[in-house]
């Protein structure tokens, strides 16, 4: 290992991630294709370039299975093939292992011995990228077979990875699981992702969440779960947005989590589980006041979400050696990644292939995205002030090779505003000349990619 001399001025190699920029030959609905982006239009024209596979088994997800975010940057960090969470979880359902998992199994009987409820929590979803509702349905199960009396899931709502009204069946579905098996469980709640799954420190969404499940403390009521969707939809609130809603059939009341019960978190992607597992599990937590936080028996996450949580896990990470990032440090070399928050985590979590901490010689530089509740009213995002500090670095001659992510592509693609997400291209395409400038002035390479694809398709067909 060479020691890295710090009187050298490097010519940085740089990685530009253009967080859901994709490549379709359909031209309805792709923002892309509308933007007016001269800069990467001569970029693209004047440099060699390929088109890459960014979803199903070219990055270890089952075939058909749409990419995302984590996924894309978990095989450029790794330089390989990684098999993801779904796949290892779904192959653990159908061998019947997953029945058998020692945490799942230990958390459920642990509350059956002590007469306490075994709460489910999870983005109940078929879309494969934080959670998948089969993993939920077999979660379910194993606490019937289990024998546990008291079962309740809170159902966090998607619309962001499915279309946005596609919840009610899935619900309905987890209706029939208890009425096939005979068991009193329910559904207790249901909520949009817009708030339980925050991870841009939005910490009043958080609140919303929390309240909800441990204090019945919500913006309506319903009898079912599918009564109160139908009423989220009336109020022209699609699944991501649905408000808190309590489920309680007439004459029962609100379920609670309670001190000594079983919490299993089933999402399997860190990012978005970090913040409500923190209320739940974080002994220090004070992001918000909590009255009478109940002290749970078992907190149970499906992977690893965070280090410094204290919880029990499901399936533990298996560490990936010689990650791009640990490379780079074994060769004495100095390394930056730079993001907004928005994908922070996946320029350093997931881009050092689950590692929280910085390797030797690198750093990191985080700017705050902007606090608006859609980002199709900012479509800019925090790109012109990440840029800024982007060509900062580039200039300094301080680092060897930089890592970049551009989040509107993805962020605005989400809102499926087509004017925003156009006006998000644009916006990269302006920052990408300034890159490309600063990098000619330092003599260094440019490396421009994406990690999945989103804002070429705006609409489903």
């Amino acid at each position: 290992m060479k020691s890295p001399d710090k009187s050298t001025s490097y010519k940085p190699t740089t990685l530009i991630i253009l967080d859901g920029w994709g490549i379709s030959e359909k031209t309805d609905n792709n923002a892309i294709y509308h933007a007016k982006k001269p800069n990467w239009d001569r970029l693209w024209e004047k440099n060699p370039h390929t088109l890459i596979h960014g979803s199903g088994s070219e990055v270890g997800l089952p075939a058909n299975q749409m990419g995302n975010s984590e996924v894309g940057h978990l095989n450029l960090g790794a330089g390989r093939v990684v098999n993801q969470e779904l796949t290892r979880i779904d192959k653990a359902i159908e061998d019947g292992s997953f029945f058998e998992n020692r945490a799942l199994v230990n958390a459920i009987d642990q509350a059956i011995t002590n007469n306490k409820a075994v709460h489910i929590m999870g983005l109940l979803s078929t879309g494969g990228v934080h959670s998948h509702k089969s993993q939920i349905k077999a979660a379910l199960t194993l606490a019937i077979q289990r024998g546990a009396k008291k079962i309740y899931l809170h159902a966090f709502l998607d619309g962001r990875d499915t279309p946005p009204k596609s919840a009610s069946p899935w619900l309905a579905e987890i209706d029939a699981l208890f009425a096939e098996h005979k068991h009193p469980g329910r559904i207790a709640s249901i909520i949009g992702r817009f708030f339980a799954l925050d991870r841009d420190n939005r910490w009043e969404r958080i609140q919303t969440a929390y309240e909800l499940m441990t204090q019945g403390k919500s913006a309506f009521q319903a009898a079912s779960a599918v009564e109160g969707l139908d009423a989220a939809y009336q109020r022209d609130e699609t699944d991501e947005f649905v408000q808190a809603t309590s489920i309680s059939p007439a004459g029962e009341d609100a379920v609670c989590v309670e001190s000594g019960d079983t919490m299993i978190f089933m999402n399997f992607r860190a990012d978005r589980a970090r913040q409500i597992s923190q209320a739940f599990a974080e002994p220090e937590f004070a992001n918000f006041t909590i009255k009478d936080r109940p002290k749970l028996g078992v907190y149970i996450s499906l992977t690893e979400y965070k280090k410094s949580l204290e919880t029990a896990i499901a399936f533990p990470a298996t560490r990936m050696k010689n990650v791009f990032g640990e490379y780079i440090s074994n060769q004495g070399l100095q390394q930056l990644r730079i993001s907004e928050t928005e994908k922070y985590a996946h320029v350093t979590f997931f881009f050092n292939g689950g590692e929280e901490r910085a390797f030797e010689g690198e750093e990191r530089i985080l700017i705050e995205s902007p606090k608006v509740k859609t980002y199709d009213l900012q479509p800019e995002m925090s790109a012109a002030e990440l840029t800024d500090k982007l060509v900062d670095a580039i200039a300094s001659g301080k680092f060897d090779t930089i890592i970049c992510n551009y989040a509107n592509p993805d962020m605005v693609g989400h809102t499926g505003n087509l004017n925003a997400c156009i006006k998000a291209i644009e916006t990269i395409d302006t920052c990408l000349a300034r890159v490309h400038e600063a990098i000619t002035a330092a003599g260094g390479e440019l490396l421009i990619t994406a990690d999945h694809g989103n804002a070429e398709k705006m609409r489903d067909d």
